[in-house]
């Protein structure tokens, strides 16, 4: 049992036919075919409070998972507890894929807010290849854009500068976000601290205070209690050596 977390148990369950992300022009909208295989697969719903881990780095996994709110992240640990944070989880990721068909998952899941995770069995799996290529080919889509996420994770603790660093870390998340409906105005919530992106760019945290601080008088962006205005998205990029362009509509499960 997840310490912090609770099931459909309680009362509370989203149907697949009433799901708010449905209504996202971000994502692709499943067939009526595709959205009845779904509602079969997913048999579970979690909410998992904030700050638990959900997947554990060296346990087997018998599910995995869609984000439908809240944000989580995945980390790695090393024996003397210095933690890398490797991808973040925002609403319609998925997460789990790897504990799904390898032994075991060679990472940790944490709730960085309270999180609610539609629950999907590894058995089942296989029937979704079997029956239904096109969300095989979403799978397959997935897990090669976490693919994409890392290399320029890696690109970033390798090669780009810290400013660089900061900059494309804040503007990847901020379109991440944008991307799940999380943005108003140019604003969004960002529930992690500079810890969690000294974590994810391998820098301390004083290297990461002080770069911000330089970042600060470019006004590309607000950033005060957690709450993030995004000012001047393609002076940001600039910084950042980034596309700052939306793409077309992504698949989820």
């Amino acid at each position: 049992m997840i310490v912090g977390a609770t099931s459909r148990q309680n009362g509370q369950y989203t149907y697949c036919e009433q799901c708010p992300l449905r209504c996202r022009s971000s994502l692709r909208e499943f067939t009526a075919e595709e959205l009845a295989f779904v509602r079969q697969f997913k048999v579970d719903e979690l909410r998992v409070g904030a700050g638990s881990s959900f997947l554990q780095q060296g346990t087997s996994s018998e599910h995995l998972y869609t984000v439908l709110s809240g944000w989580a992240f995945r980390y790695k640990m090393l024996d003397d507890g210095r933690r890398q944070i490797l991808n973040y989880a925002l609403p319609a990721d998925l997460v789990g894929l790897q504990g799904a068909v390898m032994r075991e998952m060679e990472h940790s899941v944490e709730a960085l807010t309270n999180v609610v995770l539609c629950v999907f069995p590894r058995s089942k799996l296989w029937d979704l290849y079997t029956r239904f290529p096109s969300l095989a080919f979403d799978l397959t889509w997935l897990a090669s854009r976490e693919e994409q996420i890392l290399d320029e994770n890696l690109l970033s603790v390798g090669r780009r500068s810290a400013t660089e660093r900061i900059a494309f870390l804040l503007l990847h998340l901020y379109m991440r976000a944008e991307e799940a409906g999380l943005v108003a105005a140019n604003t969004v919530e960002f529930p992690f601290t500079q810890q969690h992106l000294a974590d994810t760019l391998g820098m301390s945290l004083v290297h990461t205070n002080k770069t911000l601080r330089r970042l600060a008088p470019r006004s590309a962006f607000y950033w005060k209690d957690r709450m993030f205005k995004m000012a001047d998205r393609a002076a940001l990029a600039e910084l950042a050596g980034a596309d700052a362009a939306t793409g077309k509509p992504r698949p989820f499960i």
